[in-house]
């Protein structure tokens, strides 16, 4: 399986913007590439899905029209590119891959099986 880094995240005030990147190296990414969050003792929440060949956008609720998730197949990347962050939307960042998921399980983490090591985002008020 690829493997997956991650890169972009950081400090900023919120209002502000980052653009998170997710590379795949090794192999391609497979059916689906995600963006899940996780804070401090929580369970990991579902961000944003895209479906690899085909660019089918899925979003977690509380991201809807903040967030978009992208993909440059030339580059073997996916990214985040995140808009008016709140300071609630501080969390570590993890990028996840699957090649056999199918589009019901894509906002589980359990459904996927290749991660990347996250990065952190944190928003100040």
């Amino acid at each position: 399986q690829a493997q997956l880094v991650e890169s972009g995240g950081g400090l900023v005030q919120a209002g502000g913007s980052l653009r998170l990147s997710c590379a795949a190296s090794g192999r391609t990414f497979g059916r689906y590439v995600a963006w899940f969050r996780q804070v401090e003792d929580k369970e990991r929440e579902f961000v944003a899905a895209i479906n690899w060949s085909g660019g089918h956008t899925y979003y977690g609720d509380s991201v809807k029209g903040r967030f978009t998730i992208s993909r440059d197949k030339t580059l073997n990347t996916v990214y985040l590119q995140m808009n008016s962050l709140k300071s609630e939307d501080t969390a570590v960042y993890y990028c996840a891959a699957s090649s056999s998921i199918i589009l019901s399980s894509i906002r589980f983490s359990t459904a996927y099986a290749n991660w990347g090591q996250g990065t952190q985002v944190t928003v100040s008020s």
